[in-house]
């Protein structure tokens, strides 16, 4: 069975900074491209950052500079290291598996992050 569980998620100040993890199982993960996407209230959700499964990593323009993707194989975890954060950060932070090869993707239930004083 398919899992990714997200945690990490909480409340920070503006410039502060989270790390969000999502564990997965069921499947070969480093055989998938990992990818990280959030969805604030009203708003469809959007891709963050992606990491392909020979770690190269890309990311949206909103948050490049600000935040770091990564992956532990051995732990089949991938990892969100997020930095001076915003207010417009706010949002469930979703973790996505996806092998077009397999023709699979996957969901996690998501994780709040929510940037504010």
């Amino acid at each position: 069975q398919v899992q990714l569980v997200e945690s990490g998620g909480g409340l920070v100040q503006p410039g502060g900074s989270l790390r969000l993890s999502c564990a997965a199982s069921g499947f070969t993960f480093s055989r998938y491209v990992m990818s990280w996407y959030r969805q604030a209230p009203g708003k469809e959700r959007d891709f963050v950052a992606r990491i392909s499964n020979g770690g190269s990593p890309n990311y949206a323009g909103s948050v490049k500079g600000r935040f770091t993707i990564s992956r532990d194989n051995a732990k089949n975890t991938v990892y969100l290291q997020m930095d001076s954060l915003k207010p417009e950060d706010t949002a469930v932070y979703y973790c996505n598996a996806n092998s077009a090869y397999l023709q699979h993707n996957a969901w996690g239930q998501g994780t709040q992050v929510t940037v504010s004083s």
